[in-house]
């Protein structure tokens, strides 16, 4: 696995570059993305296609090539391989296989954020894409709020503002910072609390260019008692149905969902005559 740039071409270790010379085929997500990169750096291997839709096919393929002596090299669009994408089942069946693996590190979007964010780098979690809907989104923020390490996600620029607004609401007044445009030209991080970086997209409207989003760990809060939970869903039941309003107060909380379902039909039954 041969980690590749995120922006900046020149962002690539002599290592990676002698061993994509040397290798038999370049495996790659993209193969119009890989050969500019080739191109900048003057190497000619031959590519294999391998990609989310083809993967289950060329998975033998490769590993029937490697069994034969040969060197493949596995590289994705940008960054370190199977960060964020499904490369592990290659590399599981070589094991299972007994193809020898190696990495090859260098470039990855979610370290460069975290170390420019300025915020805790002892613990992280990376977590990926959020969901794309609201409420799907709140639920997972809801699940993570009580995670007690700094948290990484990668999101699109054009969910940024909304995404922001959603996590303000679940996680509060956190510290954050959103990165964008990684080792490239116009590089920017910006900090602040989920609140204003909320307030300033949604006057602003969705940046440019690719986004990683990193939140602070949570501070010393207490956990909520009963009553609080009670006086959430009762608030939630005046707006939201049953289902719903469980919903919220979960994820806003960090309670068990089904818990907090059945208390929210107990309150319910009680406010009916």
């Amino acid at each position: 696995m041969v980690a590749t740039p995120i922006g900046n071409a020149a962002d690539i270790t002599l290592r990676a570059l002698d061993t994509l010379r040397r290798a038999d085929a370049i495996a790659c997500e993209d193969t119009r993305v890989t050969a500019k990169l080739m191109g900048i750096h003057g190497i000619h291997t031959p590519f294999v296609s391998y990609h989310e839709h083809n993967a289950a096919k060329m998975r033998p393929v490769l590993i029937g090539r490697m069994k034969a002596g040969e060197s493949i090299a596995l590289v994705t669009d940008a960054g370190t391989p199977l960060v964020s994408d499904p490369g592990y089942k290659l590399v599981r069946e070589c094991v299972a296989e007994g193809v020898a693996v190696t990495t090859l590190p260098g470039a990855s979007a979610p370290l460069a954020a975290l170390v420019l964010s300025g915020l805790p780098t002892d613990r992280f979690l990376f977590a990926g894409f959020l969901p794309n809907k609201s409420s799907a989104r709140r639920a997972a923020a809801g699940e993570l709020k009580n995670v007690p390490a700094t948290l990484v996600f990668f999101e699109s620029p054009q969910r940024l503002p909304e995404s922001l607004a959603d996590l303000a609401d679940i996680l509060g007044a956190r510290e954050a910072a959103v990165a964008r445009e990684l080792t490239k030209l116009f590089e920017e991080v910006r900090r602040g609390t989920l609140p204003e970086l909320a307030a300033h997209y949604a006057e602003a409207g969705p940046p440019k260019g690719e986004v990683v989003l990193v939140i602070g760990p949570p501070g010393e809060e207490p956990t909520p008692t009963e009553a609080d939970v009670d006086a959430l869903l009762r608030e939630a039941l005046t707006r939201l149905s049953v289902r719903d309003a469980a919903a919220d107060v979960a994820a806003r909380t960090g309670q068990n969902k089904r818990a907090v379902y059945a208390r929210a039909l107990e309150l319910s039954r009680e406010g009916k005559p």
